[in-house]
């Protein structure tokens, strides 16, 4: 056991020094998933003027939480997943007694430890300039964003990752994320809280991967009425299917993999 916990530690502290190396591209990482404080004014805006459901300082603290959410469960596996096979650098990986997703998680877990200073100041700018939205979660709240945020971001790695499969036999596996991602826009709460979907369409949507990436843990944090139990559920249920795909298609992919791209 302490074999494997020395291997973790080695992990994230090389790829956590290899993140603060380019600390200047972290802000603007950070700053790219601003989206939700964009969509907030327009929401905002949108509450003012008819019945949404949510009030405006619901959805400035809401479009706050997805934010936060966001900066937690990014995911950039496919790009990095398939440029190593088209360029032939999983090869080398192959020889060693570490299954090369592992790396990937490393880095993507140093990168969230490598920006939160810079996601946190910009919370605290967001008080700074709504002090209306300000609030103190319970600590039960902050506890359960913990752990179901964390679930989150593995499902999210887990689809992007088993997506990133497909650059065994194609050289543009990215695509297919960026027409998931056109799904997950929409679906997940990103956009649009699940609140102001029609109850038919927001009750067919429950079952799918995509709000619990996003609009589940940031309806726990600031208090949003939701099906803790089933959430925790759906999500366990589609981490458990992208899982048994994703080695499924690592065992096919290795048979088709040359050495030098598919």
């Amino acid at each position: 056991m302490s074999e494997i916990f020395r291997k973790v530690r080695v992990l994230l502290s090389v790829y956590y020094a290899y993140m603060v190396e380019y600390r200047a591209e972290l802000v603007l990482w950070t700053l790219s998933g601003s989206l939700p404080l964009i969509l907030m004014g327009v929401w905002i805006e949108a509450a003012q003027g008819g019945q949404m459901g949510l009030g405006p300082v619901d959805f400035a603290r809401y479009f706050l939480a997805v934010f936060l959410v966001r900066q937690f469960t990014v995911v950039w596996v496919i790009w990095e997943f398939e440029r190593e096979v088209v360029e032939g650098r999983l090869s080398p990986q192959l020889l060693q007694p570490l299954d090369p997703g592992w790396r990937h998680f490393a880095s993507h877990i140093s990168e969230r430890l490598a920006r939160m200073p810079f996601a946190l100041g910009l919370v605290v700018l967001f008080f700074v300039l709504y002090p209306q939205a300000f609030w103190l979660p319970s600590v039960a709240n902050v506890l359960l964003f913990g752990l179901v945020v964390a679930f989150a971001f593995v499902l999210r790695f887990l689809i992007q990752y088993t997506l990133a499969m497909v650059a065994f036999w194609t050289e543009r596996a990215s695509a297919l994320e960026q027409l998931w991602f056109l799904f997950y826009l929409f679906l997940s709460g990103l956009i649009a809280p699940l609140e102001v979907f029609p109850p038919a369409v927001r009750e067919i949507v429950l079952w799918t991967p995509f709000p619990y990436m996003v609009h589940f843990p940031a309806s726990l944090l600031i208090g949003l009425p939701v099906d803790v139990g089933r959430g925790l559920l759906v999500m366990l249920g589609w981490s458990l299917f992208f899982f048994g795909l994703n080695r499924w298609l690592w065992r096919l992919g290795l048979r088709q993999y040359s050495g030098m791209g598919a």
